[in-house]
């Protein structure tokens, strides 16, 4: 494919933008094909795209094409079942990579036992038999009645803010280190603590509402990395309903908890009072999250950090999935990290992501170039990435959260991210915004709205 970008990443000029590989392809694509996402509940979420001829020429194009798209479509809608209309011809194949022996058997792994409780699988229809899209929508948060809690749990620090009748009247931000840890009691121990925190400044508490990395269902953990070191064994006994056991000890008030992602885009709809909000946060992971045009959420689970948005061969690799080219090894401290040694930053060996960034940040301060051309790259692939999430959701403001996008980096990300889109999208750029918040709810944006989630 011939998908050079008028814009090259500084630090990554390799990089081959997911957006213009598929408008290359698709300039000549005529075969249609459509794809069913069917979740055990029955909802079901469909999407459609056209393939090139059945060629030997095209065959391994298509293929890569296909993977790439179930791949992306899996982690922002999930799903159990995919049925496939219209490529009869690649919908074995399809199922192979993706199974307990292929190449993405940490997705098959994911969406089988663990998120959804039955195993992945891929299968070819006709296209008579392809579901009827059969979506849910839920409103999200927006109650700010009474005395509450809203905390945030990241992979380098856990959040909260204390809120009263609207009015945010304590916030506070602890460093952890969760991804390592095998003892469920530290986890407990810091989230209950963290909630301690904040009830210290209200004279009640009516309603707690939590945001965190990972997939939630009913406020019952079903996957996430801030646990991935804890064993499976552990896991079912002290993980899995960690909320539940929480709410009890706080009288079992109101109590919600729901994915990062999701709050980042209800921060970014309340506060502007719009809809139709793409949320990315770019903390020490990717969180996204989506409000519809109509103000609410769907079940999708728009874990955008395994998405993939770089279609090089040896594009850069996600040491937990395996995968290459997903967006948390663009749009995180990891991002950060691995576009330090390329600008010419060195760093002790060993020295953990959140610290790299923070010298980063600490060398933008000084206005050194290194650092800039770092956010500059950031911003860049940003920019192309939004061009493709925009082929999967109907978007009129892009809010963008997290520690990275704290301080003087943060401009220059948004800047670069604005200059691809009006250089090579320029439809694009005349419909969406890039917004950010100020420098506070950046940091707890998230904690504050996390605290209206529950209705009282």
């Amino acid at each position: 494919m011939n998908c050079e970008p008028k814009i090259k990443p500084v630090l990554d000029t390799d990089f081959v933008p997911a957006a213009l590989w598929n408008r290359e392809y698709r300039k000549t694509a005529d075969v249609p094909v459509r794809i069913a996402f069917v979740r055990p509940d029955q909802t079901c979420s469909v999407y459609e795209t056209k393939l090139l001829p059945l060629t030997p020429a095209n065959e391994a194009c298509s293929l890569f094409h296909l993977e790439r798209l179930l791949k992306f479509l899996l982690w922002q809608r999930g799903g159990s079942t995919v049925l496939i209309s219209g490529a009869d011809a690649f919908t074995k194949k399809l199922a192979a990579i993706y199974s307990p022996s292929g190449a993405r058997r940490f997705d098959y792994e994911f969406f089988g036992g663990k998120v959804y409780g039955q195993p992945l699988s891929i299968l070819a229809c006709a296209p008579e038999e392809i579901p009827p899209e059969n979506e849910t929508a839920v409103a999200l948060g927006r109650h700010f009645d009474g005395c509450r809690i809203g905390f945030d749990l990241g992979g380098s620090d856990r959040k909260c803010a204390a809120v009263m009748d609207g009015k945010v009247v304590f916030s506070e931000e602890i460093e952890w280190n969760p991804y390592f840890e095998n003892d469920p009691e530290y986890h407990i121990t810091g989230i209950h603590e963290t909630l301690q925190h904040a009830a210290a400044h209200l004279p009640r508490v009516d309603a707690i509402g939590g945001s965190a990395a990972g997939v939630y269902v009913n406020n019952e953990v079903r996957v996430a990395s801030l646990f991935r070191g804890v064993s499976p064994e552990n896991f079912e006994r002290k993980i899995r309903r960690i909320f539940f056991d929480l709410k009890a000890r706080w009288n079992n008030v109101p109590f919600e908890v729901v994915n990062d992602g999701e709050v980042t885009a209800l921060a970014g709809s309340m506060s502007m009072n719009e809809n139709a909000v793409l949320g990315i946060s770019l903390g020490t992971s990717m969180a996204a999250g989506y409000v519809t045009p109509d103000g609410n959420i769907t079940p999708w689970l728009n874990e955008l950090a395994f998405a993939p948005v770089d279609y090089r061969a040896h594009a850069p690799a996600d040491e937990w999935s395996g995968d290459i080219g997903c967006g948390v090894q663009y749009f995180s401290q990891q991002g950060v990290a691995r576009l330090a040694p390329l600008a010419g930053i060195d760093f002790a060996p060993g020295l953990p992501f959140a610290e790299q960034l923070i010298e980063v940040q600490k060398l933008m301060s000084a206005g050194d170039e290194r650092a800039a051309k770092i956010y500059s790259t950031i911003g860049t692939c940003l920019g192309y990435s939004i061009a493709h999430y925009a082929g999967f959701y109907e978007i009129r403001r892009v809010l963008l959260l997290g520690r990275v996008t704290s301080g003087a980096g943060g401009d220059i990300i948004i800047q670069n991210a604005e200059n691809v889109l009006t250089s090579e999208f320029p439809a694009l750029a005349e419909q969406l915004k890039i917004v950010t918040p100020d420098e506070k709810d950046k940091r707890h944006g998230q904690a504050v709205a996390a605290a209206s989630l529950p209705e009282i």
